[in-house]
This record gives structure tokens, sequence and C-alpha cells, in this order.
């Protein structure tokens, strides 16, 4: 499965599409220059059970370890990665007060 990214001044997002069609989506923002903020994502039902969810979720941790930030996993769906892969994406994670 092929993650891709967009990047729009601070907003950005990791996606998916097959034949022409977008049929995943995990949006965020950045909340300065070394914050991402992960505050959607989106996967259509045939994705369903492929870990689309995951891999994207992967794909923006790569992506702030190659660039040096740290990510608040604002969204439900995010948050819940986070938590259930803690040692393995704790470098990245932002700690909040």
């Amino acid at each position: 499965m092929n993650i891709l990214q967009r990047k729009d001044g601070t907003k950005g997002s990791f996606y998916i599409e097959e034949n022409g069609q977008q049929l995943a989506e995990m949006t965020y923002s950045m909340g300065g220059p070394s914050l991402m903020i992960i505050d959607h994502t989106e996967v259509d039902d045939a994705l369903r059970g492929k870990n689309a969810g995951y891999q994207m979720v992967h794909k923006a941790v790569e992506y702030a370890r190659a660039n040096n930030l740290k990510i608040f996993p604002l969204c439900p769906f995010a948050n819940s990665i986070f938590k259930k892969k803690a040692d393995e994406f704790a470098d990245v994670l932002h700690k909040t007060q």
C-alpha cells in the first residue's frame, strides 16, 4: 500500500489513492516549526481491515523522525495508535504538561 503526502503551507495530509480515487486520508496541521498535530483520519470501507489507518500513522512517524518533529495525536484514532505503540513511537510523541 503506497502512502502519499501532500503539504500546503501549515496543513497537509497522508493519503492512499487507488485507480485515481482517494480511499484514505489522515490530515494534520503544523503547530509551529517542530509540532505536527494529527487532527483527522478517515478510511474508506474498501480498505477496512487492511491496516490503512495504522500505515498512515506510521508514515507520519517516519516523516516526523526524518524532520525532527514531534506529533500531537489530537485525532482519536491516531491517539489510540500512539497508546498501543507507546514504546515504539515515544521518541516523536509530543509530551503535554
